[in-house]
């Protein structure tokens, strides 16, 4: 699978891929990472790809004419290629997103910078529109890299062990359950003792029901959810 970040800032980027396991999977040749700078396709005489916002307003936009260059470029070498754009003023992005997008075979992420981009560039280029939450970030680099590294670990081989997925939080409505090592005991906290008498359909019921706990703190919404996800298998 290939990510393209299109970023003034790729040396934002980079070293996330240099440790763990998206750098096992890049030497493996699961997952490719290219960078595509607008700046290169600027046809201003300074390589200047922001301009100020029409109709007034504080800070500078990133201009059409290198964008829409740029995309242009990356789409003339692969047609197929799925084009995300990055905002706040977008749908939230989930789980089931990031396992949507992990059967692509050519994803890539549109960066803003300054007051963002012009919106003509992403009405005729974005495939999709995503958010990863209610706050302003200062580029759009790290909402890339959230987004790319939830989907390269939903892609086959990625990760060491693919049962990991299954219990992780949002592959159900409840959160994941709370996890420990060993000691069994450090500093005077304990494991549940449940946990280390072998009983596996016992640490089963005492998962769900420390999930649902969880769930109904922090999460009371997704609570609901799967209540009612359980009534609808019911009927």
């Amino acid at each position: 699978m290939t990510f393209t970040f299109v970023t003034l800032f790729s040396n934002l980027i980079e070293g996330y891929f240099k440790d763990s396991i998206l750098k096992r999977a890049i030497e493996k040749d699961l997952l490719r990472i290219n960078y595509l700078d607008p700046r290169g396709y600027s046809k201003n005489k300074h390589f200047k790809v922001d301009d100020t916002a029409v109709g007034g307003g504080a800070g500078m936009v990133m201009n059409a004419q290198s964008l829409f260059d740029a995309l242009d470029d990356l789409k003339k070498k692969d047609e197929n290629v799925h084009i995300i754009f990055v905002t706040p003023v977008a749908k939230p992005f989930v789980q089931n997103d990031a396992k949507r997008l992990a059967k692509k075979n050519h994803v890539a992420f549109v960066s803003g910078r300054y007051e963002g981009i012009d919106e003509r560039v992403i009405e005729k280029y974005a495939d999709e529109v995503f958010s990863i939450g209610d706050y302003i970030l200062t580029g759009g680099e790290l909402a890339s890299l959230v987004i790319c590294d939830a989907v390269s670990r939903n892609r086959e081989g990625v990760l060491g062990n693919s049962e990991s997925l299954e219990i992780e939080s949002f592959e159900t409505p409840l959160l994941e359950a709370p996890s420990f090592s060993k000691p069994k005991t450090y500093e005077g906290l304990s494991v549940p003792s449940e946990y280390l008498k072998g009983n596996h359909s016992k640490i089963r019921s005492l998962k769900l029901a420390l999930s649902e706990a969880k769930t109904k703190f922090f999460r009371p919404e997704q609570l609901i959810k799967y209540h009612c996800v359980g009534a609808m298998k019911k009927n």
